[in-house]
């Protein structure tokens, strides 16, 4: 009896360096949350299997380094990438300016892919607390796999449980404060 081939999809991680990709990658591969700065060096390819309504699903997702935008190289990292992530820091001002640089980089390169924009290091999703970590894997794979209604059957490989709890008054205080974000422009310098 022949083993069922796993549908596996070429991820690319990207946005600047220090936004959290590789401590967002490392939490899924071991649960755990790496708590000092290593910089990476090139790219790195971790394995992630997820267990779907549909079956299991493996995403290679491709950690790069953040500062590969700026090398010759980058356009190899992403030749035949299916989705992509763009991460950016919602602390840090400037790495979400960068996200369309990154966009187009992939955009040029990967033509028509889905892509996901996650903010990293708060409310929205948090490698260090686990919050809403599986959110862009799923999207991911709902568009790659071509069902909307497709789910993930158990917790991630080794993932632990949110480490934050919030209280349903504290939820909505966040939600309203993130709805009424939205709608304010951001100025055009860095200086506040």
């Amino acid at each position: 009896m022949e083993t069922p081939t796993v549908p596996t999809f070429k991820l690319i991680i990207v946005g600047d360096g220090g936004v959290g990709k590789t401590t967002f990658v490392k939490r899924h591969m071991t649960g755990e949350f790496e708590k000092k700065y290593n910089a990476t060096v090139g790219a790195e390819v971790h394995p992630m299997k997820f267990n779907t309504t549909r079956g299991e699903i493996q995403f290679n997702v491709w950690d790069t380094a953040g500062q590969e935008r700026f090398g010759r190289l980058r356009d190899g990292y992403y030749i035949q990438g299916q989705c992509a992530i763009i991460m950016f820091d919602v602390t840090s001002r400037i790495t979400y300016r960068n996200v369309p640089d990154w966009y187009r980089d992939l955009a040029r390169v990967c033509v028509n892919i889905p892509m996901v924009l996650c903010g990293n290091k708060y409310y929205d999703l948090s490698a260090k607390s686990n919050y809403n970590y599986e959110k862009p894997f799923l999207w991911l794979s709902r568009q790659l796999v071509g069902d909307p209604q497709l789910n993930f059957m158990a917790s991630c490989s080794g993932l632990l449980p949110p480490t934050v709890f919030i209280d349903k008054d504290q939820m909505a205080r966040l939600e309203k404060e993130l709805e009424q974000a939205q709608h304010i422009s951001l100025p055009d310098d860095d200086h506040f």
